[in-house]
């Protein structure tokens, strides 16, 4: 099968590199030609498939996968960062990361067997959930147990050579790639300015100007997954006295907007124009979930129980459970944002934790 590829002119290409059964079908790793070589925006998930799509991505876009000079990840996530580590023994790449995101994968690296499990139990419990959702992960952590040692460990993400400065431009030559920090879907995910006039515009200095590889931050029709930054080191979060990801990520957005760039290139789906207008439809549906939040919040819920009564793409026992995990998360950095706002506050000597609207 003919790989897909998109020339984006002016020495910017995208590839879709497929991530294995995942209903978002591909990540869009970006090429951009530079002085020294190409570059890579992301790399795809590891699979075998993966791989096969992202080199033959390279050899259409005209080079040789050990051509490759370096790679610039916008976030740690593994349909992401996941083939990072092949590029690099193909070609002796470079990889940067903003050192939010590589804390991240050094802290994964350095966990001990299980703690992520462990982890989970922990919070899902602090978050209500019920004995039917648990148990098949108690059931996990026992047979876990039972193999320990018996099994060789699954590949481990790479570690980055590079950091990413929040503002400052990327040693790309003959380019000029300016790395803008968009906490929130990650602590540590970057979006990448490029600053050369649009091959499109005519104008040395339009009122819109360059375009931006937004990763996961700005996506055309899809509203990027905003959880907590989980730390299997914290046996006993606590939700209200920690970080606000869901307002790192509406400031972010509004950074974005004022960005201005004529056209975003993101990771899934499809380029697009008027950024600014996207960032609006975000913050308002963000905004409108808050309020709905707020609402049901006139009586007391625990985390588990508000996230089974919002409105997702589908009802609530129709998710799987890994999903419902997700959505959690979801419903907690929601939550977490009203207490800091002083909409929300737990209710005292509640247990599992409940809370009320104020």
């Amino acid at each position: 099968m003919a790989p897909q590829v998109i020339d984006h002119k002016g020495g910017v290409w995208s590839i879709a590199v497929p991530i294995p059964d995942n209903p978002l079908g591909h990540t869009l790793v970006h090429l951009l030609e530079t002085d020294r070589g190409p570059v890579l925006v992301d790399t795809g998930w590891d699979d075998p498939d993966s791989w096969d799509a992202l080199t033959a991505g390279i050899t259409a876009c005209g080079f040789a996968p050990a051509d490759i000079h370096g790679v610039v990840i916008t976030h740690h996530h593994p349909d992401h960062h996941g083939l990072s580590a092949a590029v690099r023994e193909t070609s002796g790449a470079w990889i940067a990361m903003h050192a939010a995101d590589a804390a991240l994968i050094r802290r994964a690296r350095a966990a001990r067997p299980g703690q992520w499990l462990d982890y989970l139990l922990v919070k899902l419990t602090a978050a209500g959930a019920p004995d039917d959702h648990l148990e098949p992960l108690r059931a996990a952590r026992a047979a876990r147990a039972a193999r320990r040692g018996r099994k060789a460990p699954a590949r481990r993400a790479a570690l980055p050579d590079r950091g990413i400065e929040p503002g400052a431009l990327l040693d790309l030559p003959g380019r000029r790639i300016r790395a803008i920090w968009t906490p929130g879907h990650t602590p540590g995910h970057v979006c990448l300015h490029l600053e050369e006039a649009h091959p499109a515009q005519q104008d040395a200095r339009p009122a819109t100007f360059g375009r931006l590889f937004s990763g996961d931050h700005l996506l055309p029709g899809i509203t990027p997954h905003i959880g907590l930054y989980e730390d299997p080191d914290d046996v006993a979060p606590d939700l209200h006295d920690r970080g606000d990801p869901l307002g790192d990520y509406l400031d972010s957005l509004e950074r974005i907007a004022r960005l201005a760039p004529a056209e975003v290139l993101p990771a899934h789906q499809h380029a697009f124009p008027d950024a600014a207008g996207r960032v609006r439809e975000l913050i308002a549906h963000h905004e409108d979930r808050l309020s709905d939040l707020r609402t049901l919040l006139r009586e007391p819920r625990t985390a588990w129980q508000l996230a089974a009564a919002m409105q997702w793409n589908r009802p609530w026992g129709q998710i799987p459970a890994a999903s419902r995990n997700i959505a959690v998360s979801e419903a907690e950095a929601h939550l977490r944002h009203l207490v800091k706002r002083g909409h929300v506050e737990p209710v005292s000597g509640s247990d599992p934790v409940h809370y009320l609207a104020i």
